[in-house]
């Protein structure tokens, strides 16, 4: 079965700071058909106005991935985690048995840009953690990178679920293939640009889902700017 998640029909929230499209039920954006896919629960797109942010607030028992596309963000968490995260770069924040942290635009004068993931975790009330990673593009310029994982393989960040999350970077008409397995299932996030699916051309902020196939799919970029694409791979 394939899911399609178009970015125009995701939860849209606009304050004086902050536009964030939500891809799966979040806040007082709720669709009960989009709970979330498997232990994938969030994936906010949010734009946050220079010098604002979210202040100091908590979590418990999640697993919380952020990708900046651009700009700088600002973290800052109860136990000791700290750190600027720019493109390229991705930060782990395990939430554990409880954690507070804040997350600000780094800069004064231009908008932040970035993804916010929530992955539940297989394991509750372990402790806190925090990690920061920069992913070379040249390491997924046509191919796909090891960006999260459950043990920490080939450089990635370890989370605490039966997860991986992969990166790809395509140029026009480079490809790369994703093998499908029936015990497993998977969700692929256009995070920039334009990527051709075995035909079917999705932008940035589309979304496709699988559950119970077994085949092998087609990636090819598909436009003048490089696709920027996420691939998480979950437990069935």
């Amino acid at each position: 079965m394939k899911l399609h998640r178009p970015a125009d029909s995701r939860g849209h929230v606009r304050t004086g700071w902050l536009d964030s499209r939500h891809t799966f039920s979040f806040g007082h954006f709720h669709d009960p058909d989009w709970m979330g896919f498997g232990p994938l629960r969030v994936i906010n797109e949010d734009r946050v106005a220079p010098g604002a942010g979210f202040p100091s607030h908590g979590h418990a028992n999640m697993e919380i991935l952020s990708y900046v596309l651009e700009g700088a963000l600002a973290h800052k968490d109860s136990h000791g985690g700290e750190g600027t995260l720019r493109p390229g770069e991705l930060q782990w924040m395990g939430a554990g048995h409880g954690i507070e942290h804040s997350e600000f635009n780094a800069s004064p004068d231009a908008p932040v840009h970035f993804l916010q993931i929530w992955i539940q975790p297989d394991r509750v009330n372990l402790p806190p953690g925090h990690a920061q990673r920069s992913f070379d593009g040249g390491d997924r310029r046509g191919r796909w990178a090891l960006l999260a994982s459950p043990d920490g393989a080939d450089g990635s960040l370890a989370i605490r679920q039966q997860a991986t999350l992969h990166g790809a970077w395509l140029g026009a008409a480079e490809r790369v293939d994703v093998a499908l397995a029936p015990d497993r299932r998977y969700w692929l996030q256009v995070a920039r640009g334009d990527v051709r699916v075995d035909g079917e051309i999705l932008s940035a902020g589309d979304a496709l889902g699988w559950v119970d196939e077994a085949s092998t799919l087609s990636l090819e970029g598909a436009g003048a700017d490089i696709a920027d694409i996420l691939l998480f791979t979950l437990p069935r």
